[in-house]
């Protein structure tokens, strides 16, 4: 069976983003960060064979300076056509599919074991069709009152076993859970 992660990072209000989807709390925030600090996304990553990212999100991580996920297979969820830059062409690829499901049962039979869910409506998809295992919060010490959150949609309560709590010097608290199903 195929492991569904997703690893955000939220406000302490439980926000991904504002409702414009700015991000520009996060970036101040991140300032603050011990130099090479990644909160254990690299290793995460690695572990990782395939991600599945929402449109939106995708469109804001392309502007970022660096590209934070190396080689690794990107599904870009959308009903719109998009352009994936050239330098991404070999590893990033779209789908109009669905259903989380379906895509899921797609990707079990192409030998994928780890897939790394990201972007709010991607996020809520998965966690509300039930195919999340794990998810990894980090927290940071900011309240920004009103936004976009990862689980607002939700249709009914997941009950989540703690697996490990981090906190860092800079005030950001890291928390890992296993979805019961």
């Amino acid at each position: 069976m195929v492991k569904v992660s997703v690893f955000i990072g939220t406000s302490l209000d439980g926000y991904i983003a504002r409702e414009n989807g700015g991000i520009d709390w996060l970036d101040d925030a991140n300032k603050k960060v011990t130099p090479g600090e990644d909160f254990g996304f690299k290793s995460f990553l690695e572990s990782v064979d395939q991600i599945i990212m929402g449109r939106k999100t995708f469109e804001q991580v392309i502007t970022f300076d660096n590209w934070p996920y190396n080689n690794a297979k990107m599904i870009v969820l959308t009903s719109k056509n998009i352009e994936i830059p050239e330098k991404l062409k070999e590893t990033v690829t779209t789908s109009d599919s669905s259903s989380p499901k379906q895509l899921i049962k797609e990707l079990s039979n192409q030998s994928i074991n780890h897939i790394y869910a990201d972007g709010g409506k991607v996020i809520q998809d998965f966690l509300s069709a039930g195919l999340v295992d794990e998810i990894t919060v980090t927290i940071v010490p900011i309240i920004i009152g009103k936004g976009k959150s990862f689980s607002r949609l939700l249709s009914k309560d997941l009950s989540l076993q703690h697996l490990k709590t981090t906190a860092y010097d800079f005030g950001f608290v890291q928390n890992k859970y296993k979805i019961h199903k």
